[in-house]
């Protein structure tokens, strides 16, 4: 290697983590590489928080190596031949040389380890993650021409993809995330084998699923990853409702492709988990509520039945409950606006942001990047009524401390005040006082208690003081 790239230089000044531990393997007569994403990213230039290490010794031996020298050492991937430490506060996953291979019939690899460098590195998902740098003295070993590959923006896999896909079927919706992640255009082969053998996904578990997922959500720019999964029907293994929006235009009644305006929802909103998955289920609704009348084509209350889908789909990708929640809330509460050119009153405002509580700035932003009309007109419109909206909701939350919206009284001052025990009835108690607060605003105790023996002598309770 005539260059050492820029990213790598100090990694390999004498007092680095990761030149000490090198020197520690070549001491200890074993070769010692840096390999994958970690070599990938500093011929890009980009950051890699955390160290890949490949290695000949097998997990006893690394384990012995670093087990009094490493700050901390943790073996639960020992058994697949994986040893993490941490050294001054860089952290290391040493991997023993390997050649696993995937049987059809399991979720899980049979692993084998190998005894050179480039058995190992043509077992890997892709040529640009198969390259490593021999270390303590820096050489490239690059045998399948990643670097090449990687200047081209070309996606290839390192053995021919079939043999890769079968590996590990997860790296079919990993070539997603590398191809928009860092902008790269898979092979014709690639896409080729990933429509072919889609099917395989199907042994590969949820959860590693809804990882590589989310990892390929939060990139910049999802949208040719997105595209590239519908168009080799590879989101139909998990998540059949994204080619299901490509509904079938009507000559006459004309609508936006539902599908090429969710994608472009989810390359305009901000890279955060929560509010792409809700851009991207959105309007999964509509497929099932289309309906056409006098006016044109309708979706009526797409957003209720996509809600119910959503979190459907979400659980059985086994996504955390208060993000499934989240999820399904934003899309209940993303039609709502359009409601609001018809005149809201100060209750309408209040209620829209304590139904949205805190995700009411994620809701905003979501219902923003929900415009994708070309009509400049329609989206100056939408975007003054967000302005006027956020301004009325910054007004009444200075006058009413909004984001605290409760009933006046308690549940314990309403059974006191009626002579009650807990009971569903301090419930609807309870309930009316806060209909009373949306309608109304801020109301005192003394009030409040008048509005609830009203509320009381209706339901034929007389109150106990």
């Amino acid at each position: 290697m005539t260059e050492i790239p820029p990213r790598l230089r100090p990694l390999l000044d004498a007092r680095a983590p990761v030149r000490k531990l090198a020197e520690r393997f070549v001491a200890a007569g074993h070769e010692c590489y840096l390999v994958g994403g970690t070599v990938r990213d500093a011929l890009l230039d980009l950051p890699h928080e955390d160290f890949d290490v490949a290695t000949d010794a097998r997990p006893a031996d690394v384990e012995r190596i670093v087990r009094d020298w490493a700050d901390h050492v943790w073996l639960q991937g020992k058994q697949f031949g994986t040893v993490g430490c941490e050294i001054d506060g860089a952290r290391f996953e040493i991997t023993t040389f390997r050649a696993d291979v995937y049987h059809p019939e399991s979720r899980k690899p049979s692993v084998t380890f190998a005894d050179d460098l480039e058995t190992d590195l043509s077992r890997r998902d892709f040529t640009i993650n198969a390259m490593a740098l021999a270390l303590p003295d820096p050489r490239l070993v690059d045998p399948f021409d990643g670097a090449v590959d990687l200047a081209a923006r070309r996606l290839r896999t390192p053995l021919e993809p079939a043999v890769s896909f079968l590996d590990d079927p997860l790296r079919m919706l990993r070539a997603a995330r590398f191809v928009a992640g860092l902008g790269l255009e898979p092979v014709p082969e690639l896409v080729g084998a990933i429509e072919e053998h889609r099917g395989r996904l199907e042994i590969v578990s949820a959860e590693r699923i809804r990882d590589e997922l989310s990892k390929l959500l939060v990139v910049a720019d999802p949208s040719s990853g997105l595209w590239l999964l519908t168009r080799t029907g590879l989101s139909d293994e998990f998540l059949p409702e994204l080619n299901a929006m490509r509904l079938e235009q009507d000559p006459v009644h004309r609508h936006k492709d539902v599908l090429a305006h969710t994608i472009a929802v989810v390359r305009n909103t901000r890279p955060e988990l929560r509010v792409r998955l809700a851009a991207l289920l959105h309007d999964i609704g509509k497929p099932k509520t289309r309906s056409f009348g006098p006016g044109g084509v309708n979706f009526h209350h797409h957003e209720v039945v996509g809600a119910r889908m959503a979190e459907e789909r979400l659980r059985a990708l086994r996504f955390p409950n208060d993000l499934v929640e989240d999820v399904v809330k934003l899309i209940y509460l993303h039609l709502r606006i359009h409601t609001y050119a018809m005149g809201w009153t100060d209750r309408a405002v209040r209620r829209y942001a304590r139904d949205a509580g805190p995700l009411l700035d994620d809701l905003n932003h979501l219902v923003r990047c929900d415009c994708t009309t070309r009509n400049q007109a329609k989206a100056r419109a939408l975007n003054r009524r967000m302005d006027e909206l956020e301004r009325r909701i910054e007004r009444l939350r200075e006058q009413e401390e909004l984001d605290r919206i409760r009933p006046p009284l308690d549940g314990r001052q309403v059974m006191a005040f009626l002579g009650i025990e807990p009971s569903p009835l301090v419930g609807e108690a309870l309930e009316y006082l806060l209909e009373l607060r949306l309608d109304e605003g801020p109301m005192g105790e003394p009030e409040a208690y008048e509005r609830l023996a009203e509320w009381a002598k209706g339901k034929g309770i007389e109150p106990a003081r």
